[in-house]
């Protein structure tokens, strides 16, 4: 772990590779949270399939707190090396001379998302816990979508949530094709992978917001 920080090379790789598994993720997160759209039962199954399967639960659920907290580690860590390696001073340093808004406030838009995150970890993650663990509640495997729901009656938190997923999307835009190209994706389907990550980087943070307004809109009586 020790050579992981050390390293450039390494902490770029190794963010690269949290990344994408981060963009898997967000895939089957979304894929899962759409249904809610459209049928209830079905999103209750699912949720129920994930929050009790033991190999998503004590396997795959780990590995992806790691996978979130290594990332966000590295990249502040890769912005404070990046800030002390420059030659020139913060009023001399002209940014948008080579490289555009988003990549040059990744930390920005990271520690927003991170705060995102805490905030989706109160909301989701930690009730949770506290119900299959703590009071050890009896299995209900209909109670995810009401659950869901009463998370987006208040105002603020479906515009914290619409907020985070903006910034996502520009992160993500900078953030897609950087990844591939840590772990030397440069070859000839280097225009596909910029394409595709900018179809991914805009779609995938509009259907989170999406299923946001349309939980507040039509189920806030």
């Amino acid at each position: 772990m020790s050579g992981i920080f050390s390293s450039s090379i390494a902490r770029k790789v190794v963010m690269a590779l949290s990344a994408l598994f981060l963009i898997i993720f967000l895939i089957i997160h979304v894929a899962v949270n759409l249904t809610s759209l459209f049928s209830q039962e079905l999103f209750n199954e699912l949720s129920h399939f994930m929050g009790t399967n033991p190999l998503i639960q004590f396997g795959l659920q780990p590995v992806l707190i790691f996978g979130v907290v290594l990332h966000f580690v590295l990249g502040f860590i890769l912005e404070i090396k990046n800030k002390s390696s420059r030659n020139v001073g913060y009023v001399k340093y002209k940014g948008s001379a080579g490289a555009n808004w988003m990549s040059r406030n990744m930390i920005l838009s990271g520690g927003v998302i991170l705060a995102f995150i805490v905030l989706h970890f109160i909301d989701f993650w930690i009730p949770e816990i506290k119900h299959k663990y703590i009071e050890v509640l009896p299995e209900d495997p209909g109670r995810y979508y009401h659950e869901l729901q009463e998370k987006f009656l208040e105002p603020w938190r479906v515009g914290a949530y619409v907020v985070a997923f903006v910034l996502l999307a520009l992160h993500l835009l900078h953030g897609f094709q950087s990844a591939f190209q840590s772990i030397g994706f440069n070859n000839k389907y280097t225009k596909t992978v910029v394409w595709f990550g900018k179809l991914y980087a805009v779609v995938i943070p509009l259907l989170f917001i999406v299923i946001a307004m349309y939980h507040h809109i039509f189920h806030n009586h």
